[in-house]
């Protein structure tokens, strides 16, 4: 039996597309994985370009791997994902030793590329639209939280984003798929669910009934699935937050209180320079009309600093916004050039010190801010879903709270409570996680 090495980069979607990969190789060609690249048969490598230094790691590791194949010449080397839709034949130039390129919307192709494959290099990286969808294995998953995709792409076309070019424009998933995979999770003792992509509040279907489908009503269906205690769903777009999302929040429990809801930036100028189609006063209207539903919700965002043209003016309205809105945690990082976007043609105009002292306060305020929520939590009682041992401590039990915080306890017999809710008391409070000890053994 071959056995198969699989090294994921980026977002929760490759994550997912790497699961998807991994149980349809073992399905239709006998593989099985292996967390030892030295004695794989097949390397692959599944890949984010949303910036440069993502992309750069990509080359790196593929460096590493050459080093293997030499040793090893009949090992196949596979590049997917995102870097392998942008760069395509590309890759073959710069590393000729690569033997699959598999774009994300072809991966549902990968065993036949693996028997195909003898003496030439396989380069698939077309838009097949719903194929994929249609070969989705669902995905076997011996956890308490699962991703389920339900669309892809991205039509929104930001100025500074690569994301349209490498997955294609929005699709959306087939409501009886997801709700097919969900109930398989669910009766494999999965208790959350993260509804995945990369508009996911975009999402749009029609029923057999001719009646339209949109996240808030595939969230309603998805929290009536019996098993399923908690829903997430990420990554949002301010623009498609529409009033049934809203709604969501005041009318299904089982939706969790966070909101991932990336703005980018502080300052309208750069919004619109970014065109992300909207201003800096419709984003707070938004979050003001789900914090009037739930008081107690968390919001998360995404930030860009540096983008060309930011002044320090723009940097200090996206500085006001942080600490109006509260965000506890964020994914920020300082822009990064994308080929073939239109903010790729722009000036690069800010001098790159300046852009990492930027970087460095505004975490350092979302880090403060983290941890001021975090000490408010500190005597609080939480229902936490129990995921799995710490990775930083196997001594420990870890879980998270609805509001999306790690919390890590002690208990006997620690096994039971795996997969389950259990009731815990706040003890001690950090910037991106709480410690904890347990009121109770009863499980929920």
């Amino acid at each position: 039996m071959k056995k198969i090495f699989i090294k994921t980069h980026g977002c929760q979607m490759n994550e997912y597309d790497s699961k998807f990969i991994e149980n349809l190789l073992i399905e239709t060609n006998n593989f099985e994985l292996t967390l030892n690249e030295n004695e794989a048969d097949i390397l692959l490598l599944n890949t984010c370009s949303i910036r440069e230094k993502a992309q750069d790691k990509v080359f790196h590791q593929l460096g590493r791997w050459k080093k293997l194949k030499y040793y090893k010449p009949k090992l196949l080397i596979c590049v997917v994902g995102c870097v392998a839709s942008q760069e395509g034949y590309n890759i073959l130039n710069k590393a000729p030793y690569v033997d699959i390129i598999c774009g994300p919307q072809t991966i549902h192709r990968i065993h036949n590329m693996l028997e195909a494959n003898k003496i030439f290099p396989i380069v698939d990286i077309s838009f097949t639209e719903l194929e994929k969808f249609s070969h989705l294995p669902y995905n076997k998953i011996y956890a308490a939280t699962a991703y389920v995709s339900v669309m892809e792409g991205c039509s929104k076309y930001c100025s500074f984003c690569i994301v349209p070019y490498t997955r294609g424009e929005e699709i959306s998933r087939s409501f009886d798929s997801i709700i097919t995979e969900v109930k398989y999770l669910a009766n494999q003792g999965v208790r959350e669910i993260t509804l995945l992509g990369q508009n996911v509040n975009a999402y749009c279907v029609y029923n057999e009934h001719g009646q339209k489908i949109d996240l808030s009503k595939l969230i309603n269906y998805v929290a009536n699935i019996n098993g399923i205690d908690r829903i997430r769903f990420t990554t949002s777009h301010p623009i498609e937050v529409n009033n049934n999302l809203i709604n969501a929040f005041n009318e299904i429990p089982e939706l969790v209180s966070h909101f991932h809801l990336p703005v980018q930036s502080g300052s309208n100028a750069i919004l619109a320079a970014m065109k992300r189609g909207h201003t800096i006063e419709e984003y707070i209207y938004t979050i003001d009309k789900i914090r009037a539903i739930r008081q107690n919700i968390s919001f998360s965002s995404d930030f860009i600093v540096g983008f060309p043209g930011e002044t320090d003016s723009d940097f200090e309205k996206t500085m006001y916004l942080i600490k109006h809105i509260g965000f506890d945690k964020s994914f920020s990082f300082i822009y990064s050039k994308r080929p073939g976007t239109p903010a790729a043609y722009l000036q690069d105009d800010i001098p790159e010190q300046l852009k990492k002292e930027r970087l460095i306060k505004l975490q350092l305020q979302i880090n403060n801010q983290s941890l001021m929520i975090s000490n408010a939590m500190v005597g609080n009682i939480e229902r936490i879903l129990v995921t799995g041992f710490s990775p930083k401590d196997p001594i420990l039990l870890s879980g998270r709270t609805e509001n999306n915080r790690v919390v890590t306890f002690y208990a006997k017999n620690p096994i039971k409570l795996i997969g389950n809710f259990v009731d815990v008391k706040i003890t001690e409070a950090y910037i991106h996680s709480l410690r904890a000890k347990i009121v109770s053994y009863v499980v929920y």
